[in-house]
């Protein structure tokens, strides 16, 4: 069978090189990142994911999955693209507080509906990034400090095997695939739908202060005092902004799992830091969860790179702080800890994060600089080499990192035994792969 064979093989449409709409059914999320697949199948449904699949098996073709395109990493040459967009189900079972998500679903959709029922599931800052890669890679957003990785909230998988099979993963009917999937990324199967654990949030409490560059050694020592001391229901993050066109600038993130009150209370300090120039803390309902960080909503073309730090002091603020950050646009500091280093003994292969922060750095990749940007990265990460642990979480791996970078060397072997066990063809192909 030849590629031109996969139109008659499912539903859903199918573009192939020089068709109208193949350039733009590959593009990846992050505009820097090209995908040189050879077809891109796009499911109508379950049916198709699983028609698929036993097409790649006969033929020896390899699948990767994307709903979204976030978190591409180029690794697709010649593949299948197989795109799940139109599975985007959700349904909330409040009195059980369980959604059942599909595959190409989004985070703002599980916000909206959760949200007016006083519950929540492990999103992270933006509504638009897929429910189920984010979830697959471990996920690491507002709510992690109190209740872990986003994929330790999964309950049961749908999913098509290497074989073209459906079926149902759980921790009873598959102890193995259900660990591996729970943070071990897009490797194992292809994933159709997931069963998320919701959690109560009746109210929160958060918003952005921003204040001029001049207020950037004040914001960084608050941030080190709120850190030191914050309960599991507070995640704090701090920005130091670059906006092209705009001045530089500093901010702190917030949300606050709790009443508005003992929120201002934890948050107090922030207030003797004069000369903010907004500051948008308040009551957040749920489904306004993306409003904090206000992270674009349509592809960008972009740089990124993130690692884990040890430990933060006044020595690494004063490294932090030496140098502009142009050309970089943002550097980020989110502080983790809480129930991310002590994961319960149910978790998947996301495992524990002990370092305490993960560094973020984001620069734009047009042509004339992305070669700034990537040496600006490679900078700041040299100047912090005390405190850069070199581990990072899978959820955060960029173009050119590796799977490799995300596992202790135990937790790694077992992910690559699984791998060979349940798709010895190579059938699928995450983003990065537990082979690569």
């Amino acid at each position: 069978m030849t590629i031109n064979d996969l139109r008659g093989v499912i539903k859903g449409r199918v573009f192939l090189p020089g068709d109208d709409g193949f350039e733009q059914a590959t593009t990846a999320w992050n505009l820097t990142v090209r995908q040189p697949v050879t077809a891109v199948a796009e499911a109508a449904d379950a049916d198709d994911v699983a028609a698929l699949v036993r097409y790649a098996r006969r033929t020896g073709r390899t699948v990767a999955a994307q709903p979204t395109g976030h978190g591409a990493s180029g690794d697709v040459e010649g593949v299948i693209l197989l795109r799940t967009g139109l599975l985007n189900e959700v349904e909330v079972r409040a009195e059980e507080r369980i959604v059942r998500v599909g595959a190409g679903a989004k985070w703002g959709q599980v916000l909206a509906a959760a949200g007016p029922l006083g519950l929540t599931g492990l999103s992270g800052s933006a509504p638009g990034v897929g429910v189920t890669g984010y979830t697959l890679g471990g996920g690491v957003g507002w709510f992690s400090r109190k209740h872990g990785f986003a994929s330790d909230s999964v309950r049961a998988l749908d999913i098509v095997d290497a074989d073209g099979e459906p079926a149902r993963v759980t921790a009873e009917s598959d102890p193995e695939l259900f660990w591996a999937l729970r943070g071990g990324g897009g490797d194992f199967a292809v994933v159709t739908a997931l069963e998320l654990e919701l959690y109560p949030v009746p109210t929160m409490y958060g918003g952005r202060v921003v204040w001029p560059e001049h207020r950037t050694r004040e914001v960084y020592d608050t941030f080190l005092e709120l850190t030191a001391e914050a309960p599991r229901e507070l995640s704090v993050w701090i920005n130091r902004f670059q906006p092209p066109g705009a001045p530089p600038m500093v901010t702190l993130d917030l949300a606050y799992l709790g009443e508005a009150a003992q929120g201002a209370d934890l948050l107090a300090r922030i207030d003797k830091i004069e000369g903010a120039i907004s500051d948008s803390r308040g009551i957040v309902p749920v489904a306004d969860l993306g409003a904090i960080t206000a992270e674009p909503t349509d592809p960008v073309p972009s740089i990124t790179r993130a690692e884990l730090l040890t430990g933060l002091d006044a020595d690494a603020v004063d490294l932090l702080l030496a140098k502009p950050v142009a050309p970089l646009i943002n550097m980020q500091i989110r502080h983790l800890g809480g129930a991310l280093a002590e994961p319960g003994d149910g978790a998947g292969a996301s495992g524990a994060v002990t370092e305490p922060y993960l560094l973020g750095l984001l620069g734009l990749g047009l042509p004339h600089t992305a070669d700034a940007t990537r040496a600006k990265q490679d900078e700041v990460v040299a100047d912090l080499k005390a405190y850069v642990s070199g581990r990072k979480p899978y959820t955060v791996l960029s173009p050119g990192d590796t799977a490799s970078q995300s596992f202790s060397g135990g937790v790694l072997a077992r992910l690559r035994e699984i791998k060979r066990a349940r798709d010895p063809h190579n059938v699928f192909r995450a983003n990065y792969p537990v082979l690569g």
